[in-house]
């Protein structure tokens, strides 16, 4: 049975929207891509502007009275019960260079907790999506993450090393590496796909946005993981650092980044 049809209207709306955003993408991504630099150094296409206005609207249609928050849109109608949370290409910088690793996030919350989360990354044909108490689920198979349980044996990703760098904490990331098993930078939403699917172990990050993890946050959660801020408190609204990993790990990557308080 097509898993679809079990789901709520929110995720096939969800799912609708990161679909129509798909079309949008890849036809730029076809061809030369221009971009601009936002205040904060990132980069903006007209791909990302005309992706996350599709999603707006075929979400409005449907639910005129939700809020949204947007990258590229800011925030409206935030103080409703349920509030959207959009990030129509993460990996820009990816996109514009015509690397592959980008994907359209799109998160539900409800009273300010992430119900549903959908990450669809065209250009590697994964779509994964997850629906609170639902289980999560890469192209309508269900995925969990990994039941390693020592950093010694683990795969690590992380985040750009910059951000650890500016935090003063560039070597509690390079002692957790130096621990582990093996480690590789991915970064970005590829990453958090990564950990759901069990291939890889855990996934720090120094820096995010709440749009850009809100999606992968119950993805990861469904599939059996742990997603926390670095000192260990749950994602919100003004989300910053990430440890993405399993229930066994977690509390172990966490001492390597509540030491630098200490």
């Amino acid at each position: 049975m097509n898993q679809l049809q079990s789901q709520s209207k929110f995720l096939e709306v969800a799912i609708q929207a990161a679909k129509k955003a798909e079309r949008i993408i890849m036809e730029y991504y076809s061809k030369e891509i221009k971009s601009t630099q936002k205040a904060d150094r990132s980069f903006v296409t007209e791909a990302d502007k005309g992706a996350e206005k599709i999603i707006i609207e075929t979400i409005r249609k449907e639910f005129p009275d939700h809020g949204f928050f947007g990258e590229e849109s800011g925030k409206e109608n935030v103080e409703s019960q349920y509030v959207w949370v959009i990030d129509p290409i993460d990996g820009t910088n990816n996109f514009i260079h015509h690397i592959p690793i980008f994907g359209t996030q799109i998160a539900l919350m409800k009273d300010r907790e992430i119900i549903l989360g959908v990450s669809n990354a065209p250009a590697l044909g994964e779509l994964m999506y997850a629906e609170k108490g639902g289980g999560a689920y890469l192209n309508e198979q269900k995925v969990s993450v990994s039941q390693t349980q020592e950093i010694e044996s683990t795969y690590i990703t992380f985040g750009g090393p910059k951000h650890f760098y500016k935090k003063n904490i560039i070597d509690n990331l390079a002692k957790l590496t130096a621990d582990a098993n093996s480690a590789r930078g991915f970064g970005d939403f590829w990453s958090y796909h990564l950990v759901a699917q069990g291939k890889m172990d855990i996934m720090v990050e120094a820096k995010a946005k709440l749009y850009d993890i809100a999606a992968v946050k119950v993805i990861i959660e469904e599939a059996g993981g742990v997603v926390t801020n670095f000192d260990g408190r749950a994602i919100s609204m003004d989300a910053d650092s990430i440890i993405a990993t399993n229930k066994k790990l977690h509390p172990k990557v966490l001492e390597y980044f509540i030491m630098s308080k200490e």
